[in-house]
């Protein structure tokens, strides 16, 4: 694993999703009550694009059909084994230039 920039803070926006192409991810960022979550961008269902989710309450609702999974571990609330990959974030501060969203993602 190693820790790779998605985009920068400043381009997030509170409960909406932005997506992250980086080395044949493709990742749903967001921004939740002050705290930035990333994770693949498939639903596990049928594939439906999860950055064009809508957030409701602590979970991401799929566009698609509405399967509903946790922001912070991809869960889907009630069906133990169905989730979405997610990802350890942070924040790098960087002196006199925008702070970076990073993401801890796998090494190929």
């Amino acid at each position: 694993m190693s820790w790779v920039s998605l985009c920068e803070f400043n381009e997030l926006l509170e409960d909406q999703g932005r997506l992250a192409a980086i080395d044949g991810y493709e990742i749903a960022v967001y921004l939740h009550d002050g705290k930035v979550f990333a994770m693949d961008n498939v639903c596990p269902h049928q594939g439906g694009p999860i950055v064009e989710g809508t957030i409701e309450g602590d979970c991401v609702t799929c566009p698609w059909h509405g399967w509903s999974f946790k922001l912070e571990n991809g869960q889907m609330p009630g069906s133990p084994g169905v989730d979405i990959r997610t990802y350890p974030t942070r924040i790098l501060k960087r002196d006199g230039q925008k702070d970076l969203v990073q993401a801890d993602l796998p090494t190929p």
